[in-house]
């Protein structure tokens, strides 16, 4: 990448009560959804994050396309600052609404987000009036359904006329990834997108993301729970694997790396706890956790925070939090990646 597309600097997203003016969080307590995150992503990229529910995975990716901000650090796209041109303070730039239409997503549960009052047409359409207004309404709805053909919804005419419940999941998602790509977004926030749909009808729903990418050079941020779905995605894209815990980015990297030659611990258990994986021998057999108890987010471990549940943490890990170390072209937040880290002089912790 000569110039990244999006790229977090230094990134803190915390929860506490001035961001909770309804009270769920006492005085003293923050929650710190994302500390401490770097990423770039490029044109035509493809990053898969992976982590366990709550590990700040949503709000990262809402942090990236400029839904969320954030409490530290920056945002900025093609090195502009995204939140500064939002408030103003950057006027000779690249326009908010310019970038807000670059950045766009696809939710979890896409019949949800679609209008229950309004027919398929009329939620198509109605993004390009805003920002295509120099299309007739003719116009309009002909994209519309040269979109839906593409994705095989087949007359399209019969789609186009039907109100979201009349739609099954993947002709839900399908419709979805057609809004956000009648924007000719650069970047497409695909969060948990098609964890609701049939295993049959994920696989044909990354492959069809895929053919859209070669097609319209947009690239994704791609979120999910399964290791399994990121592989399959980021693997066919050539793209990387980004795995989270509690908040921090503890390993980034091409697919190969990040399934066979992991080097963070809690990759690996991610690794043993997919069994659609093909693993090595030996990282077979028992679970290479300690714990299953995933530590509280408003009070994380000291240093690194997985040390907890890691069956090889020492008592560096305990004091320290690792920085990111070059690996094998990815990057890890684990001492074990540097063999001369003293790190294998200090005493290994009760229980590893």
């Amino acid at each position: 990448m000569s110039e990244p597309l999006i790229s977090l600097h230094d990134i803190d997203v915390h929860f506490g009560a001035e961001s909770n003016p309804f009270g769920l969080f006492d005085d003293e307590t923050t929650v710190r959804a994302v500390d401490g995150v770097s990423l770039d992503i490029g044109e035509n990229d493809v990053v898969s994050l992976v982590g366990e529910s709550g590990c700040g995975k949503t709000t990262l990716g809402k942090t990236t396309i400029g839904i969320q901000e954030p409490t530290n650090g920056s945002v900025t796209y093609r090195n502009q600052d995204l939140w500064k041109t939002r408030r103003g303070e950057i006027t000779d730039g690249v326009s908010y609404s310019q970038i807000r239409r670059s950045l766009q997503m696809i939710h979890q549960n896409p019949g949800s987000s679609l209008n229950p009052n309004k027919r398929v047409i009329e939620s198509l359409t109605r993004p390009l009036k805003k920002w295509k207004s120099t299309l007739s309404r003719e116009e309009r709805e002909a994209r519309a359904l040269a979109m839906l053909d593409r994705v095989g919804m087949k007359p399209p005419s019969d789609f186009a006329y039907r109100y979201p419940h009349q739609l099954s999941g993947g002709e839900a998602q399908r419709v979805a990834l057609v809004r956000a790509l009648l924007m000719d977004p650069e970047l497409i926030l695909a969060d948990e997108a098609i964890s609701a749909l049939d295993v049959s009808l994920r696989i044909e729903m990354m492959d069809l993301m895929l053919e859209l990418q070669d097609a319209f050079d947009t690239s994704y941020l791609f979120i999910s729970h399964d290791l399994s779905n990121a592989r399959y995605l980021a693997e066919k894209a050539g793209g990387r694997i980004g795995v989270m815990y509690l908040g921090k980015l503890v390993e980034i990297g091409p697919v190969d790396q990040i399934i066979h030659n992991p080097t963070h611990p809690y990759t690996k258990v991610l690794n043993w706890a997919t069994p659609e994986l093909e693993l090595d021998s030996e990282m077979q057999g028992h679970p290479p956790v300690r714990s299953i108890d995933i530590p509280d987010p408003e009070n994380p471990p000291s240093g690194c925070r997985f040390h907890t549940r890691c069956p090889d943490a020492r008592a560096m890990c305990k004091e320290y939090p690792p920085t990111f170390d070059t690996s094998d072209g990815g990057e890890v937040t684990c001492y074990r990646a540097d063999s001369d880290h003293e790190y294998w002089d200090s005493e290994p912790l009760e229980g590893t």
